[in-house]
């Protein structure tokens, strides 16, 4: 039997759940969560980012059908390599939510982030860089990815596919 991936999900997953390029895949992934086939890993700043949402982007976290969560803190270890990411350059202080939300899912041990934050987060030179920062810090490599590129695998054969 395989593990339960966790995976941890910016704000965008949610705001993604009603925009029509997005929709698609970021329902996907809520859903995934819902039926307990992915576990959501979000922080306390996608909550604190959540708040001034419309309500029906709030209201996916709500309810008899919320999607399986685990909110990890933001406590020292995170803060520690959020502003190592800032000190190396990776992104600037005006941009401190994004590099948290990378530092918390390298904290948390997530199988990956997932993101539709194509600026800051899911493009390759800034995955290298934050990476070489973890790698640098005793953490393992961070798969980033976009919800398009985040598959689940119906069946597996013997290959492991």
């Amino acid at each position: 039997m395989s593990r339960v991936l966790r995976i941890f999900v910016d704000t965008s997953v949610f705001g993604g759940c009603f925009d029509s390029k997005f929709e698609a895949d970021s329902r996907r992934i809520v859903e995934l969560a819902r039926t307990a086939r992915i576990v959501l890993i979000i922080s306390d700043v996608v909550l604190a980012e959540l708040e001034p949402a419309p309500e029906p982007v709030r209201a996916i976290l709500q309810g008899p059908t919320r999607p399986q969560l685990e909110v990890y803190p933001i406590d020292d270890e995170v803060a520690d390599l959020r502003d190592a990411y800032l000190s190396a350059g990776v992104l600037t202080q005006r941009w401190i939510g994004d590099a948290t939300h990378v530092a918390t899912a390298t904290v948390a041990r997530a199988d990956a982030l997932v993101s539709w934050n194509f600026k800051h987060i899911v493009r390759l030179d800034r995955i290298k860089a934050f990476n070489q920062v973890n790698l640098a810090n005793g953490y393992g490599i961070l798969m980033i990815l976009s919800p398009a590129e985040l598959r689940e695998y119906e069946s597996r054969d013997d290959s492991g596919f």
